[in-house]
Order: C-alpha cells, then structure tokens, then sequence
C-alpha cells in the first residue's frame, strides 16, 4: 500500500497521469467537435436541399394544384417529380397533410404517415407559417409548407429518420476510440523519455541547493539546457551573486521610483512641516500652471485650499483652477528630515463631474418625458371614471387623448431601449450589400404620404449610377426616414424637402434638405445630444421624443460614418450622412469596445 502512495507520487507517474488525462481530453473534445459538425452538416444540407427545391415559383404552382378536385394526387405527383432534389430515398419521405389537423392524406411511405406525429415544424405549417426549425438535438429532420388554392389547403411535409447521420457518428466514434488507444500506449512511452530527461537535472539541482543552504555561494551548478530546468538552475547561481548587488539594487529601485514619480498622469506634491513645497512633479506643474521653486509654499500654490492639520484625519477636497475641476488626496509624509510633512496627489476629475451632470440631466429629462404623458393618462382616466354621463364625443376625444400618450411612452421607452442597446454594444446590426438607390427610393415612397399630408413638395434627386454599399439597410433606412421625418415637421405646410444620394470619394453621401424653420446657432453643437429639443413644446406637441437624432448619430457611426448639419434659422436646415462603402469592422468593434 505504502508503495503505491510512493509511486503515484513520483514525478514519472505523475507525467502517466498528466499525458494520460491529456490525450483523452483532446480526444473527446476531438470527437465531440466532430459529432457537432456532422450533425450541423446534415442540418444545413437538409435545409439548404429544401430551400432549393420550394422555391416562390414552385409554391405558385403547388398552389395552383390544389385548386383542382384530386388536389392531394396532384401534389403528391409534383412533389414526386422533385424526389431526387429533395433526397427522397429509404430515409427521407414526404407527405401531404390536411391544413386542418395535419392528417396524413398521401405520401411516398402510408406507413410512416399512419405514425406520424404533429411536430413543431407541423404545428407552424397550421398556422400558415414555413416550418423550417431544426435542431441536433431531434432524431429526426423535417419540413413543413402551406399550400392552398381557392378553398383548399393543405401542407407537403417532409420527414428525415437522420439515420445517415447516425451511421456516421458511429463510425467517427469507432475511430476516436481506435486513436485513444494509440494516444495512451503513447503516452506510456513518452512518461520514461521526459522522466529520464527530467529527473537528473533536477537530482543535480538538489545537490546544488544543499550545498548553498551550507553557505557555499561561490560552488556553481553547472546548467546544460535552455529549458525551464536550465532556468531554475541559473536562478540558484543568480542566488550567490545576489548578496553583492543588494546595494546597487536598492539603488535601482530609488531611480525607478523617481521616474514613476516624474512621469504620473496625476499630480503629486509634497510639503514640509512649514508648509513648503520639498517637490512637485511635471504633471502638477502642468495641472496648477506652476514652475517649481522652492520658495513656494502650500497657499500659493492651492489659494483658498486650508492645509490639513497632521493630528486630524486628512480628508479630500475639490478645487477649481482655469475652469477645471480636481481633487485633491491628502497624506501625512513622515522622513527622517520631515517627520511631520504632508503630501498631496491632485486628480483631475472635470471629466467625471461633467458625466455625473449629463446623467442626471438624463434622469430629470426621462423623468420629465414619462411623467408629462401619466399626467395626461390619470386626468383623462379620472375625468372618464368620475364622470360617468360625458357625451360619447366626448367620451371618444378622451379615449384617443389616453391611447395617443401611451403610445408617446411606448415611443420612449423604445427609444431609450435603443440607446441602452447601442451604449453595450448590444444593438443588434446585420451587415450586408445593398444598392443605395433602392433604399433612397423606398424611403421617398413610405414618406410621401406624409409630406403631402403637410402640403409639401418631396423631391428625390439621385447620382446614376449609384454604388452598393456595405451595412445595416434596416438601420440605415432608419437614419434617413428619421431625418425626413424631422423636415416634414418643422417645415411650414407648402414646403420643399429635397432628398439626395451622390457618390463621394470611397463612399457615398445622402442628404436631407428643406426650408423649414431652422435651427438657432447656439443649439447646434448639443443637437445629437439625448433629449435635447430646439423647440420643447412644438416637438412634444408633434410628437417627438428627442432621442432620435441621438439614434441616428450611434447608428451611423457603427457603419464607420459621420452625420452633420447646416442650418439657419428662419431658412432651412440641411442634414448630410456621409457613409463608406465597405465600413472596417475591426476598427469599429475595437473603436465601440
């Protein structure tokens, strides 16, 4: 027993062990990978043969078959006439079902429909979706359509027992198996070549370290290899060598110190007892605008600041100098030449206060922006449930004064979503190619209803050809109806919105032009910021929320552009999104992370 505990705790059978547990982790992480794949493999090409095959036009004309009599015949024929692209064989079959409840009408194999289960995939079909979910997980693949023609309606259902699958995980699994066994008898040969290579060096280590614990520092250990055992015996011989240069090191840490002092971000200063300055770094220097002199003292060089009495606890206080904000950490400084100095690191803080205001300004302004439309919501709702006898005009113009500030606050709190989602990185961007000429015209399209509403002249001007470019359609057709939007409501009834897209240098620039009122110069630079309004009242009255442009400005710089405005007031306002053609994305993750 005793020599059992002694052998496992030998370095060779701990190596065993080590090399052992080693290549059976790599092969069953080796073997699972591979499973996954498989199965991703057969899923995707299941899915991809599906997709090839129910085309939009092949739907057309299932959807034609079903409008005749012997429908389930015809569509089982057409279905038929596609076996050997869909893969049709003694695994994969298909079936038409009834739309009802799903039930087996016809197929390629009666006995599997007779035992067929209502999936998933099933259950989507029903409710006139495509069932096109699969998962590794299933031991089967399948998918389901809808077809209908006149008043009938049925679903082609095709089922896969993933057999083929099985069959090649098993044979993956058998080879994993066969290369474990190899890796184990392995790693039994390897543990004697490295044990042998190992332990002797290390046996020469110990001998050395038994000679320097006796006091014979000069009797080096002679080091043959590069490796770590070549490092841990020069590192007993650097033990000897040590003693001699302990003064020299303490030196070298005296010098690191000092430069670590001359090159903080922070300012650091200390003082004597008097009150006068012993040092001052460069980075103080530059904070407080002072040179170093050793006439100066604590009060000249923090006017207004009280020094800290050395007996009380040294607390931290702010201090205002050429428009900055620091703050200011005191400690006592205790030296053989000072035993009562005192010094102080100053750190700039300007940056955070001015963050600690623009959040709670944030607060007060979603506070404000929620609590403006539940205002609206608890008088009406009061008034309706008070007064039971209102008119039913009344009754209605109430109704529609709730319903349209509930959806001011939906408004809201989507928004705020958004921008909760682009500060983390969260917002969900699917980038593809797409012409910007499609998406210009599809813009004018959805707001022209709108700006006519209003009496205005929409006009879409664009360069030809355009180019495709690289991003978030979705998003980016966002950006630009917001900003048209924005025309349209601040452009007096009868005006002109000018919308164009014309290719620039490795890009291509849209831009928003109208007549409107315009935008005062001092509201200019805080326009993207979150609920900044020009005009409060006229942009709650028309709905506004003032996080939109904030949106658009977070938006647009994901896709690696930039948004500008022009405007005078009275005039017009012109809004100008310039964005690449292919965005880096490297850049942008690592410039948003």
């Amino acid at each position: 027993m005793f020599g059992c505990v002694l052998m496992f705790r030998s370095l060779h059978m701990k190596l065993v062990l080590i090399l052992v547990l080693l290549i059976l982790s790599v092969m069953i992480v080796v073997g699972t990978l591979l499973d996954n794949r498989v199965s991703s493999y057969f899923l995707d090409d299941f899915r991809s043969q599906m997709e090839d095959v129910f085309t939009q036009r092949f739907l057309s004309e299932l959807n034609q078959a079903c409008v005749q009599e012997d429908a389930p015949e015809r569509l089982r024929e057409m279905i038929a006439a596609y076996s050997g692209q869909l893969g049709i064989d003694a695994n994969r079959d298909f079936c038409i079902l009834s739309s009802g409840a799903g039930a087996y009408l016809t197929g390629s194999d009666d006995e599997l429909g007779e035992q067929l289960e209502i999936t998933p995939n099933i259950i989507t079909a029903l409710a006139g979706g495509v069932g096109s979910r699969l998962s590794s997980v299933n031991d089967y693949m399948d998918f389901a359509v809808p077809v209908s023609g006149g008043e009938n309606s049925y679903i082609i259902y095709i089922y896969d027992n993933k057999s083929d699958t099985a069959e090649l995980t098993w044979m993956l699994f058998s080879i994993v198996i066969q290369v474990v066994l190899f890796g184990l008898l392995f790693a039994v040969l390897l543990s004697f070549l490295l044990s042998k290579t190992m332990t002797n060096p290390i046996e020469n280590i110990t001998k050395g370290a038994a000679r320097l614990a006796s006091g014979e520092f000069d009797d080096y250990i002679e080091v043959h290899s590069d490796d770590e055992i070549g490092v841990l015996t020069q590192t007993f011989n650097n033990m000897a060598r040590t003693i001699r240069y302990t003064m020299q090191s303490v030196e070298d840490e005296r010098n690191k110190l000092n430069t670590l002092f001359l090159h903080m971000t922070d300012g650091v200063a200390s003082f004597d007892s008097a009150g006068h300055v012993l040092s001052i770094n460069p980075a103080a220097e530059q904070m407080l605008g002072v040179k170093f002199d050793e006439n100066l003292s604590f009060s000249e060089l923090f006017p207004g600041v009280e020094r800290p009495e050395q007996e009380k606890e040294l607390p931290a206080v702010d201090y205002m100098h050429a428009g900055r904000t620091f703050q200011i950490f005191f400690a006592s400084l205790s030296t053989p030449d000072e035993p009562q100095g005192l010094m102080a690191v100053i750190h700039d803080v300007t940056e955070l206060y001015r963050l600690e205001q623009v959040r709670r300004e944030f607060i007060a302004n979603v506070s404000h922006e929620l609590r403006t439309p539940l205002t609206s919501i608890k008088s009406y709702t009061e008034t309706l449930l008070d007064t039971p006898e209102l008119p039913d005009e009344l009754n209605t113009k109430f109704l529609n004064v709730i319903n349209n500030e509930a959806d001011r606050m939906v408004r809201i709190v989507k928004d705020l979503l958004t921008l909760s989602r682009l500060d983390y990185g969260r917002l969900e961007i699917n980038f593809s190619r797409f012409p910007v000429d499609k998406l210009m015209g599809g813009v004018y399209d959805a707001m022209l209803f709108e700006a006519r509403n209003h009496n205005h002249q929409l006009l879409l001007e664009l360069d030809d050809p355009l180019p495709v470019i690289e991003g978030d359609r979705e998003r980016i057709e966002q950006v630009v109806v917001n900003i048209v939007s924005n025309s349209i409501k601040y452009t007096q009834n009868g005006g002109t919105i000018i919308m164009t897209a014309a290719n620039v240098e490795n890009g291509v620039q849209i831009t928003v032009q109208d007549n409107g009122i315009g935008i005062p110069d001092e509201d200019q630079p805080r326009l993207f910021e979150r609920f900044y309004r020009v005009d409060k009242a006229r942009s709650r009255e028309r709905g506004g929320t003032g996080l939109g442009l904030a949106i658009a400005q977070e938006i647009v710089k994901l896709h690696g552009g930039r948004i500008e405005v022009e405007s005078k007031l009275g005039k017009g306002t012109k809004m100008t999104v310039t964005l690449p053609l292919r965005p880096d994305h490297a850049a942008l993750i690592q410039e948003h992370e």
